[in-house]
């Protein structure tokens, strides 16, 4: 069962994809004229988060909520949330076979959510949900080459060349590229912590077929800055904080 969280993970810094100025969104969301928004917004009739904003040029994120007097114009909260995932999920919105990790959340928030970076149904470990499309795209395209971290756990043993063959990159035929340099990290003769930096299709199986290996267990531990977090359970989840979300937004665009 998930516990419960009341933080919503909204965060105040304002991603320049998502935001507007203040004035031109009044504007949008009224019938009022550009003009009459900017002295409204000047006679402190306009509350952003709470806080009455007199500057026309301040940003308003498209999640933040905006009054103007008694009128609320936007409310959305943006949901950044943890998930300890389980082996046996997969990681869809519905399927008509397998659970999926939706069914792991409440279930009013089912609908609003997508996965930033998914896994196989066999992989535990690391999942983020979001409601936020920009920032997960953030989080997930491989240019912008976000570690990922991975524990690993083989069917032979790990051969010596493996990681020199890591650091130099895999071929993948079917995308016709070479992978990142990956680096390696032995933990035992069939287990190792593995750090990518793109998450491609079954990229870590894939990588280490290349080299003659079979992955039997995978666990993401870590994207970027956001570590799993030691007191989830499988299938248990929480809110990002705030400095967990801002950490993907500090991402160059």
């Amino acid at each position: 069962m998930a516990r419960e969280q009341t933080a919503t993970g909204r965060v105040s810094i304002c991603d320049n994809r998502t935001a507007m100025r203040l004035d031109k969104f009044i504007c949008k969301h009224t019938p009022f004229s550009h003009q009459h928004s900017r002295l409204m917004i000047a006679s402190g009739r306009v509350r952003v988060g709470g806080d009455v904003v007199t500057d026309p040029r301040a940003e308003v994120d498209r999640f933040v909520a905006v009054w103007l007097d008694d009128r609320q114009l936007q409310g959305e909260d943006a949901h950044y949330l943890m998930l300890h995932k389980p082996p046996g999920y997969l990681s869809a919105t519905e399927d008509p076979q397998h659970p999926t990790v939706l069914d792991l959340m409440p279930s009013a928030l089912r609908p609003r959510l997508h996965i930033g970076g998914r896994l196989d149904r066999s992989t535990s470990g690391l999942l983020i949900l979001t409601n936020d499309g920009v920032w997960s795209r953030r989080l997930t395209e491989p240019k912008q080459k976000i570690p990922k971290v991975y524990r690993v756990k083989t069917e032979r043993p790990i051969s010596p060349e493996t990681e020199s063959r890591f650091a130099e990159g895999i071929y993948l035929a079917y995308e016709n590229l070479t992978t990142s340099p990956a680096q390696l990290e032995q933990l035992d003769e069939h287990e190792v912590r593995l750090t990518i930096y793109e998450g491609r299709y079954h990229q870590v199986k894939r990588m280490f077929a290349q080299v003659g290996n079979r992955v039997v267990a995978l666990h993401r531990e870590r994207m970027g800055a956001i570590v799993l977090d030691v007191d989830l359970a499988p299938g248990e989840h929480r809110a990002l904080t705030e400095a967990e979300v801002a950490s993907v937004r500090a991402v160059s665009a």
